[in-house]
């Protein structure tokens, strides 16, 4: 990738042999395996010297990128020139080993031997000069230098990634793929909705959905493993590395099965709901803080008999089976009330208005597939999320 960028920014084969040590014909070699290997012409040849073609040019915008995130790690680790020594295969198994926390998972995970997965970690601790993981009996513990490379590199393998994407959609093959997260709060039907229309638009594109807490969720996108998490934000943001844009504001709602005794009170004063057993938010987070702030705001004891769950589906499951309440966004049981096995209480909810939207990494540039999806995301707030 150092000779695609270095012939770039010369114009020249003996230039760019010249900046990656080592011969011209090495690098007309390297140019051709990689347009064999992507199916695209990348330069074209002129008296004058290498030109760029227009996915030439975008694929080269791509390495420098990942070529950024390879400098980043080059003066965390006070290790000058990493970035034009390392490979490619050594950059996956760190990071498949870090993941993994033993040589043997990562070997399958990337499909190798394990000889050949401990090889490339020898060399780049001596690339690196320190060693990165050590032996503990449960099994491979990183340094926090390895934890930090290993995030780095996952990110410049993700541009990589990106720029073949972007090289077929250059032909008119839409295969991209786009990884999602889902926060609970997000509205259930707005990214149903908004990869249905991608996928209409699309229909060889390849979607990701994962769920699961907003921490495990932060640290995929923050390692390349998700393109955007979709729902709830944080204010502030928790980490200065990614970037948030709202769609909607949302409050919340306290919702019980249909026919539940509460409903006959109208709008049930604070200390009748504190009476209720509860399905609450887990602690620690945003919601939970709402649940504990309301009961605190009506100056009443907050609710003794909790179930905590993250699960929507869980929630949905134990509301209509007992006589229990949930705080959760209107939007998020639509279905179930439009069918009558769920209610709403009327009564609003002050201060429990949270901002719901995308959070991307700060910088990251989505492919055509990844930026569709993300447009259909605004539109179908813009519309309310119906």
């Amino acid at each position: 990738m150092q000779v695609i960028a270095e012939v770039v920014r010369t114009r020249s084969t003996v230039a760019a042999a010249d900046a990656a040590h080592i011969s011209q014909p090495a690098v007309t070699q390297t140019v051709a395996k990689l347009e064999a290997a992507v199916g695209e012409v990348l330069f074209t040849r002129t008296g004058t010297g290498m030109e760029p073609t227009e996915p030439g040019r975008r694929f080269a915008q791509r390495i420098g990128r990942a070529f950024d995130q390879l400098h980043l790690a080059e003066r965390e680790l006070g290790v000058p020139g990493l970035g034009g020594r390392v490979t490619s295969v050594q950059l996956r198994t760190l990071v498949a080993a870090v993941e993994a926390g033993s040589f043997t998972l990562a070997a399958a995970k990337l499909g190798v031997s394990q000889p050949s997965v401990n090889r490339a970690m020898r060399d780049l601790e001596s690339l690196c000069g320190r060693p990165l993981l050590a032996r503990t009996p449960q099994g491979l513990e990183p340094t926090r230098e390895a934890r930090g490379l290993a995030r780095l590199a996952a990110l410049a393998l993700a541009e990589i990634r990106q720029g073949l994407e972007e090289l077929r959609e250059w032909r008119g093959q839409m295969t991209g793929r786009v990884s999602v997260g889902c926060l609970p709060l997000a509205r259930s039907h707005l990214l149903p909705e908004a990869i249905t229309g991608l996928l209409a638009r699309y229909p060889e594109a390849q979607v990701r959905i994962i769920d699961g807490p907003y921490a495990e969720q932060l640290h995929e996108l923050r390692h390349g493993g998700l393109d955007l998490i979709v729902g709830a934000l944080r204010l502030p943001p928790p980490t200065p590395d990614i970037e948030q844009e709202v769609l909607f504001v949302e409050p919340l709602s306290i919702v019980v099965r249909a026919g539940h005794p509460i409903l006959a009170e109208g709008e049930p004063t604070a200390a009748a709901l504190a009476a209720l057993d509860w399905i609450a938010p887990r602690d620690g987070t945003p919601a939970r803080a709402h649940f504990a702030g309301f009961f605190a705001a009506a100056g009443v004891k907050p609710p003794r008999h909790i179930i905590e769950c993250s699960s929507l589906i869980a929630s949905r499951g134990l509301l209509m089976q007992s006589d229990r309440a949930a705080l959760l966004s209107a939007s998020q049981v639509r279905q179930e009330v439009e069918a009558g096995y769920l209610a709403v209480l009327p009564q609003p909810l002050p201060g429990t208005e949270r901002p719901i939207g995308l959070t991307v990494r700060k910088g990251w540039q989505p492919t055509r597939v990844q930026a569709a999806l993300m447009e259909l995301l605004r539109q179908g707030a813009g519309e309310g999320g119906k």
